[in-house]
């Protein structure tokens, strides 16, 4: 590897890493990215987002296909999961997207580093130093050398974390493990009900498996308005899963033919709950202990990276994104556009910093959830006199169609002004729906103004002018 001074070099490329990347080479940066795993994408596209939503997909036609008369769809027989074709093709979606990456970083010309990187302490006259492990350009491999740079952007990503005393293996689990199954389980416990564990819950409910749910907490998706919490919680019920909340795991075992989970529950009685595979999906770990950030002036917050309004850190020349920024949500997108800051910062172009309650959340379960902005009892705590419009999937003519009336759309705005503080959906397509909630908070529009904003028919989004209107009592279709 010739001595090359970059403008910027990049650990880790996942979302927030190649985004970075991609983003530097289009401002004229001369960029590095570098990765030790032998293929670019990092979690989210490698082990998370995109192969769970792959899944998903399937699931939901599962779901249809099961139903195919209902919909004028005779003469097909009896429908059969071959589960070997399921994961085959949620491999080549990652691996298309994996090759996609690849020719993004050729066509930009990205040096794409394979290694581990750490720093070696401070700059020296602005040029950072790190020292890569089993490095080579554009995929080889090599000794160990260094690299140089202006700057340099941390984005590690996270790990899954894992139960005391436990180690994943083939029947306890974690999002890789569960990726990579043989066949679908007759019975998975999932432990831990944030987005996650309701969607792998959610997924393998519709393949057929006896599913259920314990969570630690008052209720499922907690991070969620408590409304939306109720409502996933009597749909999963429909769907038969079992989902217990206030549920503290005391411990996992192994038996002969799978897992034995004992917890004890809402009312403080010991339960024993036995199935094939366990999943653990109780949150994830920063990746902050890999690069000698000891080396640094870096400040951390329980392993996060703290961090300014450009994501740079107390580090001169150092920034961080992604999931190991404090603060912020562990979020594919999230961790995207931080990495567009960080590069338009170190670019000297023009940039608008995050705002925390501007990025939506999104959880793929059946039904889809997506929400940005405070929940109502957030609002309420933060002085807000509330107005609340609440509008059913149920009088939603296109959910009709598509055969999904379960959920609703719910604004929070302040009763003063008509701000939309916060909106969250739960229902057929409402991780699609969400952004316009986003951009309509972006651009600061009022309730007044929502309601006068044409919204075409037959659709879903129909549902988002309805749930404006009923903040004022006025939704037409309810």
């Amino acid at each position: 590897m010739a001595e090359t001074i970059y403008d910027v070099a990049i650990i880790g490329a996942g979302p927030a890493g190649y985004t970075a990347a991609i983003r530097g080479a289009e401002y004229g940066l001369k960029v590095a990215l570098i990765e030790k795993q032998e293929r670019l994408g990092g979690t989210c596209l490698l082990v998370g987002c995109i192969p769970t939503k792959a899944l998903l997909f399937n699931a939901e036609l599962w779901d249809y296909l099961k139903n195919a008369p209902e919909y004028g769809i005779d003469a097909i027989g009896t429908p059969a999961l071959n589960w070997t074709a399921v994961m085959k093709r949620k491999n080549v979606i990652v691996a298309k997207h994996v090759k996609g990456l690849e020719f993004l970083m050729r066509k930009h010309k990205i040096a794409t580093i394979r290694g581990a990187a750490q720093f070696t302490g401070p700059a020296k006259d602005g040029i950072h130093t790190l020292d890569i492990s089993g490095a080579g350009e554009s995929g080889g491999t090599g000794e160990k050398t260094q690299l140089k740079a202006r700057n340099v952007i941390l984005a590690t990503g996270s790990s899954a974390k894992m139960l005391p005393g436990l180690e994943a293996d083939d029947r306890i689990l974690t999002n890789i493990e569960i990726l990579s199954l043989t066949e679908a389980p007759k019975s998975l416990i999932v432990i831990g009900a944030g987005a996650v564990g309701v969607e792998f819950g959610s997924i393998f409910r519709s393949f057929g498996s006896e599913v259920t749910i314990l969570e630690f907490l008052p209720r499922l998706v907690p991070l969620e308005d408590e409304d939306i919490s109720k409502e996933l919680a009597r749909v999963f019920r429909k769907r038969g899963i079992d989902a217990n909340t206030g549920a503290r795991v005391e411990k996992v075992e192994k038996t002969e033919t799978g897992v034995r989970v004992t917890y004890t529950d809402a009312n403080g009685k010991s339960q024993v709950k036995e199935a094939e595979k366990v999943l653990v999906a109780v949150g994830r770990s920063p990746r902050t202990d890999t690069v000698s950030i000891e080396r640094t002036k870096i400040e951390l917050d329980r392993g996060f990276v703290k961090v300014d309004e450009a994501m740079q850190t107390a580090e001169p020349g150092v920034f961080a994104i992604g999931d190991i920024v404090a603060g912020f949500p562990q979020l594919a997108h999230s961790g995207s556009m931080a990495g567009m800051v960080a590069v338009a910062r170190i670019a000297g172009r023009p940039y608008r910093p995050m705002r925390r309650d501007r990025i939506p959340n999104c959880t793929f379960t059946e039904p889809q959830i997506g929400s940005v902005g405070l929940t109502e009892a957030q609002a309420k705590e933060k002085g807000h006199e509330v107005k609340i419009g609440k509008f059913p999937f149920a009088g939603n003519s296109k959910a009709t169609i598509v055969d999904s009336h379960d959920g609703f759309v719910k604004i929070v705005s302040d009763a003063k002004y008509g701000e939309i503080l916060g909106v969250h959906i739960i229902g057929p397509q409402a991780t699609e729906m969400i952004s316009e909630a986003v951009v309509a908070m972006d651009l600061e529009g009022t309730v007044d103004e929502l309601m006068f904003t044409v919204h075409a028919h037959p659709t879903l989004a129909e549902a988002m002018l309805d749930a404006y209107g009923a903040v004022e009592g006025m939704a037409i279709n309810a």
